[in-house]
């Protein structure tokens, strides 16, 4: 079916990221996989292509674009591309718009051009070692000392945890106040008392440092406050949906993608001596698979063009977010039993899309905390 949501401008877009994925990543990508960090040079690049900060008001030198197509392209690009490590998705869609929605003039002029250019990397903290979904189990604390904030904890399971120069950590700042007590506390590299642990040994995403970080006594300004004080639960629930929805569209992009590439192996790869493509079974699966990835794509593209319009809710999110990673999963596995024992090769890109994809479901809320939201918004 004929994509209806993009224009000229869009399709213009697109072929900007290809070239950009395979001139400054595509390249490179293996040896990043190896050294389990992607390197500082690819975001500075991104930077200087206009990739970083779409959404970003042109002053501080982002494109000025509310239109969130322009993430969906980025997100179904670099999921093509297998580009997991460089977070760009992370950056723009997930840590954006906290820092453009939610801070002064003064750290919008301090921040966001670094954002936009490459040289300022982002991370949001919020899973410990021991909450993960629950907010109101966090235990990272941060206590008024005048002028600035004495932070204490740990975080763990931090994407870019390893290259963030900015850490967007969620703090009790009012410890009775439960969930209602937490603020948005912004931790920039040097900070005394800011240290970073490992880089955490994945199964998949290889690239993408993702580590553990601990805050001792470290103070931090009251000019870092982000957004209200005690009112971080709020600014996270109003940011969940635009982080879902980049988690989905990642998701459809690699599932549809997956389904091209195992469409083209099973018609070139012979077993009895005639094509798998011969096979009924093999033909029923390709077909299972297409099916539920049209269907997935319609429904995805109206949320893409709802959120664009200011108009998608969080349940129509969580929906999409459930569906459309669960879909990656499944899709991700059939094709690896298509390709029998090369699927199991990591020289195969199925193999490496089947462990890179297994996340999906777990981060930026699993399946089981979508199907409670929706749940919820339906029976009360």
């Amino acid at each position: 079916m004929q994509r209806q949501i993009f224009t000229e401008d869009h399709d213009a877009f697109r072929e900007t990221v290809r070239t950009f994925l395979a001139k400054e990543v595509t390249p490179h990508y293996e040896q990043w996989e190896k050294d389990g960090i992607v390197s500082r040079d690819a975001w500075r690049a991104a930077g200087r292509q206009g990739l970083l900060g779409p959404a970003v008001p042109e002053e501080y030198g982002g494109g000025g674009q509310s239109d969130f197509r322009y993430s969906a392209v980025l997100a179904e690009e670099f999921t093509r591309a297998g580009a997991a490590g460089l977070a760009v998705g992370l950056h723009n869609d997930i840590i954006g718009p906290y820092l453009t929605t939610l801070g002064t003039d003064e750290q919008k002029r301090r921040w966001l051009p670094g954002f936009c250019s490459g040289e300022i990397i982002t991370a949001i903290a919020m899973t410990e070692p021991g909450a993960g979904s629950d907010l109101q189990g966090i235990r990272t604390s941060a206590e008024d000392a005048g002028d600035h904030w004495i932070l204490n904890g740990s975080k763990t399971f931090i994407s870019n945890g390893i290259l963030a120069d900015l850490v967007i950590v969620v703090a009790k700042t009012t410890p009775e106040g439960g969930a209602h007590g937490l603020s948005l506390l912004v931790v920039e590299r040097g900070m005394a008392g800011f240290e970073r642990g490992r880089n955490l040994d994945k199964i998949g995403q290889k690239s993408q440092d993702t580590a553990e970080l601990f805050f001792h006594d470290v103070r931090v300004p009251k000019e870092n406050l982000l957004g209200e004080l005690n009112g971080a639960f709020i600014h996270l629930m109003t940011h969940l949906a635009q982080e879902r929805m980049s988690i989905a569209m990642s998701g459809i992009a690699a599932a549809e993608h997956l389904l091209e590439i195992t469409s083209q192996y099973v018609k070139e790869r012979e077993a009895f001596g005639r094509p798998l493509a011969k096979l009924q079974h093999v033909r029923f699966e390709i077909a299972e698979m297409a099916t539920e990835c049209a269907v997935t794509r319609a429904f995805l593209d109206r949320c893409i063009a709802d959120h664009s319009a200011g108009e998608l809710d969080a349940v129509h999110a969580s929906m999409a977010k459930w569906w459309a990673t669960e879909l990656q999963k499944r899709v991700a596995d059939r094709c690896l039993q298509l390709h029998g024992g090369y699927g199991y090769m990591t020289e195969y890109r199925v193999a490496k899309a089947f462990t890179d994809g297994r996340i999906q479901t777990i981060y930026g809320g699993t399946t089981e905390i979508m199907k409670e939201i929706i749940g919820r918004s339906l029976l009360g």
